[in-house]
């Protein structure tokens, strides 16, 4: 479950569907054979090659190559999170305006600042809170994660429900030729956006020791996130062709998405909008503890397994309860930055799809170093030894890392294409110029932290 959350919620399915329609379903089937199920199950080998370090990812990088490599993986692992922190409290916000407003006027009640201001201050009281609750992390991916599971395969069955007693399919034509993907260039630049939807299964390395059988239980683990995922995306695409048109969708249908899909399915049953006010309290929840994960996971990838060359010693301190309290201050910096970007755009609906589409680009960025730290141990696995191995043939093997690698790559580089905007409009020349100063200054700021590092070095070599 701390997983599950952090990988895919029942809103990672929308946009995808705004992006390609009906035929986001042949991509869904085709990324789940070609690249999801091959990508866990290079997790689990890797997780079980380094399940004594606590630096995860970072530790498979540093083992596999050297040190700078290493560096690199845990900054943009680490600073990658930060769009993702974001935009998953934007959801909260806009979670807990569908409990209370029960419509989809936050963005007409609320101006871009207050928005953001509001955003800010849910991504500070999280991090206090995980300084102040123990187990607050187990608890709250425990909940969350077992609701919006229920609350996603309870939609898709009475989805199924609703058509199979009379309800109309809104998706027309519904035929096999609905389902084919058009392979344009906005086609791929999308594409970027399915893999973050359906990437992070690496986060969960760190809490590996905390297993009974590691052995055992971590590939079947990876196998029942990969069923999940496919469950989710594949059955809850088609459950969205049910109410909503695929050919003419709602263009705030990324943000307020997953409440117009409860309402519509509570009309369709009769029950009004409860089920929308039950999915927006688990929304809230479910939310609430992709936040807790991102923020501790995030933060301990960081700090746990750095060379020191590389980290300023402040950066790695801990508190008494073992928090690296800078790292989240770096968090909350690098958030306020994000904040302040998006402060120039014109509304909330905006913000909320600028956002995704970033976490288009960095997130798949980041994950070209599992595959990356793949390659570099089987290239020379007589040096390591893992209880898994994942294609025991080591050509196979280097073929199918070399391919994800390579798949992962292009679809990050095509992303910077904004997917909001028309060609040759201001708000596409804005977008691409915002999405090209978010990378350079997330990316960027890398290659200050071994800077002040040298200077501390020197700093106590003249204190000797």
């Amino acid at each position: 479950m701390i997983d599950f959350v952090t990988i895919i919620s029942f809103e990672n399915i929308f946009y995808p569907f705004q992006n390609q329609g009906l035929s986001v379903v042949i991509s869904w089937i085709f990324l789940l054979f070609a690249y999801v199920i091959p990508y866990e199950l290079i997790v689990s080998q890797m997780s079980l090659t380094f399940d004594n370090q606590s630096g995860g990812l970072a530790s498979w990088v540093r083992r596999g190559s050297n040190d700078t490599l290493g560096y690199w993986t845990s900054w943009m692992y680490w600073v990658q999170s930060v769009p993702y922190i974001v935009d998953v409290s934007n959801s909260v916000i806009v979670s807990f305006s569908w409990m209370f407003l029960g419509n989809n006027t936050l963005d007409k009640r609320m101006s871009t600042f207050w928005f953001g201001m509001l955003t800010f201050a849910i991504i500070l009281i999280f991090i206090l809170l995980e300084n102040v609750f123990k187990n607050s992390l187990e608890i709250l991916s425990l909940v969350g994660g077992g609701a919006m599971f229920v609350m996603s395969v309870l939609f898709v069955l009475l989805a199924g429900y609703a058509v199979m007693n009379g309800a109309p399919i809104a998706t027309q034509p519904f035929n096999w030729g609905s389902f084919m993907p058009n392979f344009s260039l906005k086609y791929f630049s999308t594409t970027g956006l399915l893999i973050f939807a359906m990437s992070g299964a690496e986060l969960a390395a760190p809490y590996i020791v905390q297993m009974r059988d590691p052995k055992h239980e971590f590939p079947k683990a990876m196998w029942l996130l990969a069923l999940m995922t496919a469950f989710l995306t594949i059955f809850g695409t088609l459950a969205l062709s049910m109410f909503f048109n695929a050919n003419h969708i709602p263009h705030d249908f990324k943000m307020n998405g997953p409440y117009y899909a409860f309402s519509l399915l509570g009309q369709s049953l009769g029950l009004g909008k409860i089920l929308m006010y039950i999915f927006a309290v688990v929304q809230a929840i479910f939310m609430m503890a992709q936040l807790a994960v991102l923020l501790d996971a995030s933060s301990r990838v960081f700090a746990g397994d750095v060379a020191d060359n590389f980290i300023p010693k402040w950066m790695t301190k801990k508190n008494k309860n073992g928090r690296p309290v800078h790292s989240y201050m770096m968090t909350s910096g690098l958030s306020l930055f994000l904040l302040l970007l998006t402060g120039t755009l014109p509304n909330i609906n905006t913000i909320y799809n600028w956002l995704l589409n970033i976490n288009g680009i960095i997130s798949p960025y980041m994950t070209c170093w599992v595959f990356f730290a793949f390659l570099a141990v089987r290239w020379q696995q007589k040096k390591f030894h893992s209880d898994y191995t994942f294609i025991k043939n080591r050509t196979g093997a280097l073929l199918v890392g070399g391919w994800c690698l390579l798949f992962t790559f292009v679809c990050a580089t095509l992303g910077f294409i904004p997917q909001e905007a028309d060609f040759g409009t201001k708000a596409f020349d804005q977008q691409l110029l915002m999405n090209i100063i978010t990378v350079i200054v997330l990316f960027g700021l890398g290659f200050i932290m071994p800077m002040i590092r040298k200077h501390e070095k020197k700093n106590e070599l003249s204190e000797i």
